[in-house]
């Protein structure tokens, strides 16, 4: 997962309550989980201010976010993907911090869930959170 889909998600009710029922492991850098956890405080304080929301409701949104994160997101250690930073380098030229997101796929052999444009066209699967919600629900109807 890259940070901006997390924080993304954790700041809206249906990004938790999708979450909290997703059918999927997710992994994180964790650079990536720093910014994640940076980024969901700073990025909460106007959306709550717009939304009139007293310092406990805002508490409250950001502790139910960073429990699921917690909760949901697997941190992987950098020594894990490490191995694969001058390729993830080549592959995001765009963006060098995005490397960890991309070592790690490759390290797991896995996809990137992201909405930032630098990683398409890596040379791996990138899913954008409409299409991957779409995907996974229509993996469960099939499977029930």
């Amino acid at each position: 997962m890259d940070a901006n889909v997390v924080v993304g998600e954790l700041l809206r009710r249906r990004g938790q309550a999708k979450f909290e029922t997703l059918e999927a492991e997710l992994f994180i850098a964790p650079r990536a989980f720093g910014e994640a956890t940076y980024e969901l405080e700073r990025r909460l304080e106007p959306l709550a201010r717009r939304a009139g929301f007293s310092d406990a409701q805002k508490r409250a949104w950001l502790l139910t976010a960073l429990n699921l994160l917690r909760r949901r997101v697997t941190v992987i250690p950098e020594e894990t993907f490490a191995p694969f930073e001058p390729q993830a380098r080549l592959r995001v030229p765009q963006d060098p911090d995005d490397w960890p997101t991309v070592a790690l796929a490759l390290a797991l052999s896995a996809d990137v869930w992201t909405e930032d444009g630098d990683f398409f066209g890596c040379g791996l699967a990138v899913w954008r959170t409409d299409v991957l919600y779409t995907h996974l629900d229509d993996l469960g109807a099939s499977s029930s």
